[in-house]
C-alpha cells in the first residue's frame, strides 16, 4: 500500500468573512460526521478519530476565534496537518472527559504513560498506538495529559482484516489502572475505512 498524506496548504484556507458566514452550517455538518468517528473506552476515554475534514473545520474554528492573522495560519497549518491520516494508519484524538476537577487530577495522577499502554486488537493482532511526537504528554511528575494524538499504522493485511465485518475489531488500553476495551462499531469501521486509500 502507498502511503500518502493529504494535506491543508494556505490555499485552502477560507476568507475569514466566508468561513464565519458558513460556520454554523460547516459545524452543524462536521457534528454529524463525527458520530460515527467517535469510540468511547472505559468510564473517561473517548477516541475521536480525524481526518481531513475534522483538520480542515479545526483550523478555521482556531482561527475564526483567535484571529491571529497570517502567522496564526502557519502555525495551524503545522500542529493539524500531522493528524490527518496518511492513507495507511487512523488517528486519533484521545480525550480522557473528566468533569470533576479533584477527580480528574486524581485519574491524571495514576495514568503516567497511559499513552503506551494502547492498541486495536483484529482478531487477536495488535496494533499499538504511536504518540504524537510533538510534545511529551506525560509531565516528569507522572500526571499526564487528559488529551493525547495516536498514529495506529496499519499493514495491508490489518487494513483488510479491519474491513472485514467477521473479524473482531477492538480499542485496548492495558495501562494497569486503565484495562478497559470496546468494541469498534459497525458504523465506526465502515467511516474509518475510508481513510485507507
Amino acid at each position: 500500500m502507498c502511503a500518502r498524506r493529504l494535506t491543508i496548504t494556505r490555499s485552502d484556507i477560507l476568507p475569514y468573512e466566508t468561513y464565519a458566514a458558513e460556520r454554523k452550517a460547516r459545524r452543524a455538518a462536521i457534528t454529524q460526521m463525527k458520530k460515527a468517528r467517535r469510540v468511547a473506552v472505559g468510564p473517561y476515554a473517548t477516541f475521536y478519530f480525524e481526518n481531513y475534514d475534522t483538520m480542515f473545520q479545526q483550523i478555521h474554528e482556531m482561527l475564526h476565534i483567535e484571529r491571529g492573522g497570517e502567522d496564526q495560519i502557519a502555525d495551524e497549518l503545522a500542529a493539524y496537518n500531522p493528524l490527518i491520516p496518511n492513507g495507511s494508519e487512523l488517528v486519533a484524538t484521545l480525550m480522557f472527559e473528566i468533569n470533576d476537577p479533584v477527580l480528574r487530577d486524581r485519574e491524571l495522577r495514576r495514568l503516567t504513560h497511559v499513552e503506551n499502554e494502547i492498541h486495536i486488537d483484529l482478531g487477536g493482532q495488535r496494533i499499538k498506538a504511536e504518540p504524537e511526537g510533538d510534545v511529551e504528554r506525560t509531565k516528569e511528575d507522572g500526571k499526564t495529559s487528559s488529551v493525547h494524538f495516536l498514529h495506529f499504522r496499519f499493514t495491508p493485511e490489518q487494513v483488510a482484516l479491519f474491513r472485514d465485518p467477521a473479524v473482531p475489531a477492538m480499542i485496548a488500553f492495558t495501562h494497569e489502572h486503565y484495562g478497559h476495551m470496546a468494541v469498534i462499531p459497525k458504523e465506526s469501521r465502515q467511516a474509518l475505512s475510508r481513510d485507507f486509500t
